[in-house]
């Protein structure tokens, strides 16, 4: 799985966060904030904050508003997501990322058959600070504020 992380952290390009924040506490803030600080092109998802910016990144109220994407990370419950993979599949995106706590087998076997890759229950953030020597990015400590630092890394305190 590794070795799938870190090629699609850096083959990926255009990111859709659905369940974008405004709230500096949640990981659909931070995430989102780390993304574009990363260089990725970050558009936010949410109906309520469409119009509105996050980090300088644009947010739109559906995934299709976001397009075209490489990848769509996603903080919604896991319930939720099906509906969510099957617009990534329609609109091209080659990769579903499901962030922590998220598991919907269901949705992950759908994208997989349409030829999607499936990341689930991981935080991107997460898993470029563990690859970060392989990926040689900057400190992670330098652009978070220590608060969202420890969010970040789960609440249990344990890489995933």
């Amino acid at each position: 799985m590794a070795d799938e992380i870190m090629d699609i952290l850096t083959t990926t390009r255009r990111i859709a966060v659905v369940g974008a924040s405004n709230k500096p506490e949640r990981a659909g803030n931070y995430v989102l904030a780390f993304l574009a600080a990363r260089g990725f092109d970050v558009t936010g998802v949410n109906p309520g904050l469409a119009g509105q910016t996050l980090h300088g990144r644009p947010v739109v109220s559906s995934l299709a508003d976001a397009a075209p994407l490489d990848m769509i990370d996603v903080f919604r419950r896991s319930e939720e997501v099906g509906p969510i993979v099957q617009d990534a599949i329609r609109l091209g995106a080659r990769t579903v990322w499901m962030q922590l706590g998220v598991i919907n087998r269901e949705a992950a076997d759908a994208a997989r058959a349409a030829g999607l890759r499936v990341v689930m229950d991981r935080c991107p953030l997460i898993e470029w600070r563990r690859l970060g020597h392989l990926l040689q990015s900057r400190p992670l400590e330098a652009e978070l504020h220590p608060d969202q630092l420890d969010a970040a890394t789960n609440p249990q305190g344990n890489v995933t």
